[in-house]
């Protein structure tokens, strides 16, 4: 038996495309953007932070992060971030999403200016109150940055490696690092606070989402006098509807197990599993590329053009395939469905990841080393037209409104989750096999090419957790969530739970 959907939330599925649904999207896309640079813009600047307070006076390579100093900058904001989604999902559900967003925004605007501001000129002082501050600056992520981080820290070297030009490492070791460095990668973190200060009063402006109101704070009145002056359209306020007193099931109930169980496991598990693939790929595509010799090695540049060959490397990879994959999605999702993109997308991954690791010791010879960087740049363009866009979609649709912040945060977090097994696994495993060719105080790993092919199984099984994922397009949220029915007391009346294959 259904309940009738309330005015409002039917006014919401069938109104039309107008400046509201404009103005939401930019504000989403800008808590994105904040989201990925402040995540990623970190990558850019690891090599020139080993440089600037690990070089040791006479070496014949430039100075390196030692591993646990790596592991800590490169992976502390998820472990943040992953603590944050379970908070602020949960707080989501309890304050409402405006709130919540702002409380977040605000985070990460202070966060990421303390984060450019480390204190003390000692290495120790720096990178602990870099962690710290980015520690907190991923507990506010909670929730497209990537090409921004290396528009951002091209345009910063580029400038600084032009007003203060040094020679190679191998030339003159001291003079290649030029006082100047030290401010480069302080100004690349603190960029990320102008897009979060920017969309905070843009989202205090906008009314607190009508179905958190309706649903979830029980106030269609509100719901209705909010939606009549954002979507330009006269919406009764209608009268609290008689409701069934029926006792709602609870988020640790056999009923939401029942209904929702399987679902939360898809959709906890296929982000998991991408985000070991894709955050390994992204934080440490600047050793693959070095490994393969796209980038030269360090000795033979100064600390600035370091970071401008990285930042430059890491923007094409951006403009040619993750950023042209997200668009393909957003022109596809409604006509493909998000099961077909997600399955499509893991397994386009898998045959990458598996094209490159087989014939490794091919694509490592000078001519070819084009087609390794096309073809890595593929599984990027597929993880975009795929699961790294449908995993944030799906769980923000099939649950029901009093639990979705906090299913979210839930998938969210076991995605970060993933992103640490990434940020901290693959630094050690891609090392050489060979003790003699590993970076400095590493052990000796498993190679490049056996972890390519070990992410290249990790998308294999995102393919088969997919199939526990429902399809919900063209649907709307509370026939997803099944919000509108009325739960029958006896337990042989019960209607049969949804099939998670689309049809």
């Amino acid at each position: 038996m259904a309940k009738k959907q309330l005015e409002v939330l039917n006014a919401l599925d069938v109104a039309k495309t107008q400046w509201y649904h404009f103005t939401a999207i930019v504000i989403a896309g800008m808590g994105f953007f904040t989201d990925a640079y402040d995540l990623f813009c970190i990558s850019l600047v690891t090599k020139l932070l080993g440089r600037l307070y690990y070089t040791v006076e006479g070496a014949e390579k430039p100075g390196s992060l030692p591993p646990n100093v790596a592991a800590a900058v490169n992976g502390v904001a998820f472990c943040g971030t992953l603590t944050g989604q379970l908070f602020f999902g949960w707080l989501g559900d309890k304050l409402g999403r405006k709130k919540v967003y702002g409380m977040t925004l605000m985070m990460m605007v202070i966060c990421s200016i303390a984060s450019g501001l480390s204190l003390g000129s000692q290495r120790k002082a720096v990178m602990a109150t870099l962690c710290f501050f980015r520690f907190w600056l991923g507990f506010g992520i909670a929730g497209f940055g990537i090409l921004a981080g290396g528009t951002v820290a091209t345009i910063m070297s580029s400038a600084f490696k032009a007003a203060y030009p040094a020679p190679a490492y191998e030339v003159n070791a001291a003079a290649s690092i030029p006082a100047a460095s030290d401010y480069v990668w302080r100004l690349i973190v603190m960029f990320g606070a102008l897009p979060a200060a920017l969309t905070y009063y843009w989202r205090m402006k906008m009314p607190e989402t009508a179905r958190y109101t309706a649903l979830v704070a029980k106030n269609a009145k509100q719901a209705a006098a909010d939606m009549s002056k954002v979507l330009q359209v006269d919406l009764e306020a209608e009268p609290e509807p008689e409701r069934e007193k029926v006792k709602q099931f609870g988020l640790f109930s056999k009923e939401f197990l029942r209904r929702h169980g399987l679902h939360l496991l898809g959709t906890t598990s296929t982000w998991f599993l991408l985000d070991i693939a894709f955050y390994s790929q992204n934080l440490f595509q600047k050793d693959i590329f070095s490994a393969i010799g796209w980038i030269p090695a360090a000795k033979t540049m100064n600390a600035l053009e370091e970071v401008y060959k990285i930042a430059r490397a890491q923007t094409l990879i951006a403009l040619c395939s993750t950023v042209p994959g997200y668009w393909f999605t957003v022109f596809f999702i409604d006509r493909m469905g998000r099961f077909a993109i997600q399955i499509m997308g893991f397994t386009m991954m898998t045959i990458f990841m598996f094209a490159l690791a087989i014939p490794y010791d091919h694509w490592t010879h000078p001519d070819n080393r084009i087609g390794f960087v096309v073809m890595y740049s593929l599984t990027f363009f597929f993880a975009n037209f795929g699961p790294n866009a449908t995993t944030f979609v799906v769980p923000a649709e099939i649950f029901p409104a009093r639990f979705r912040s906090t299913c979210h945060g839930i998938s969210s977090a076991a995605g970060k989750a993933g992103a640490m097994v990434g940020a901290f696994g693959f630094l050690y495993a891609a090392q050489s096999k060979d003790p003699k060719k590993t970076e400095a105080g590493y052990p000796a790993g498993i190679g490049v090419r056996n972890s390519l092919l070990v992410l290249g199984c990790v998308n294999a099984l995102g393919v088969m957790f997919t199939f526990l994922v429902p399809e919900s397009n063209g649907k709307s949220l509370e026939e997803m969530s099944k919000e509108n029915e009325v739960e029958n007391e006896n337990i042989g009346e019960m209607a049969v739970p949804a099939r998670t294959l689309p049809v």
